[in-house]
């Protein structure tokens, strides 16, 4: 990592740190949220069958779990004093967490069209199913939230790292400090994303439901 150049972008970006963050993040809210509710229009998104639902979904858990490895790398390395090596773990991390918000993005908004969508419903069957559905909810509701609020510590602390040395790091910013939140509560979400993912793909089951947009 080095300086910024002061008359670049990434100057700005340096000057003006959290700015950065609170637009980046409305930018990002406003994208899930616009497809969550229809405000983006279906036509950008593929017409996806329950196959590839399925396959997004499984692909999906994939990337967060290979996320959630190299958050735990990157986080002894720092520990360790690899600088360089934490550094690229992090970009790779954050690199596959835009891979995700694609997925995701095309998961929730891709439907066979004609103004509805295809999900999967979750369903516990069996033994302790009661009780698990409660702890699935419950990590559920954990990871979404969490999800929400990381956003910015995590471009925050991205940020400093990418517009920073290492020693204005250590001495000029919080970047210790809110990278260490930033990836604790990052681990956290998912993990608690994967774990649920294996609950209702691997443990129990689900169903196809269609749902008007």
């Amino acid at each position: 990592m080095a300086t910024a150049d002061a008359s670049g972008p990434l100057g700005t970006v340096r000057e003006y740190p959290r700015a950065t963050v609170a637009v980046v993040s409305v930018v990002g809210y406003a994208l899930v949220i616009g497809t969550f509710a229809g405000v983006v229009p279906e036509s950008v998104f593929p017409s996806l069958t329950e196959g590839q639902v399925n396959l997004l979904s499984h692909a999906i858990a994939a990337v967060n779990t290979v996320t959630t490895v190299l958050l735990v790398v990157g986080w002894r390395w720092i520990r360790a004093g690899e600088v360089r090596k934490h550094a690229a773990a992090m970009s790779a991390s954050f690199g596959l967490i835009m891979v995700f918000l694609v997925m995701y993005l095309i998961r929730v908004g891709g439907g066979p069209g004609e103004k509805h969508i295809v999900v999967r419903e979750t369903a516990f069957l069996g033994a302790y199913a009661g009780a698990v559905e409660i702890t699935y909810l419950a990590m559920l509701a954990i990871h979404v939230l969490l999800s929400v609020v990381t956003v910015p510590v995590v471009l925050y602390a991205l940020v400093l790292g990418a517009t920073h040395t290492p020693e204005e790091l250590r001495t000029e910013t919080p970047h210790r400090r809110v990278g260490r939140i930033a990836a604790g509560t990052w681990i956290v979400s998912l993990s608690l994303g994967v774990v649920t993912y294996v609950l209702l793909n691997w443990v129990y089951a689900y169903e196809f439901v269609r749902v008007a947009r």
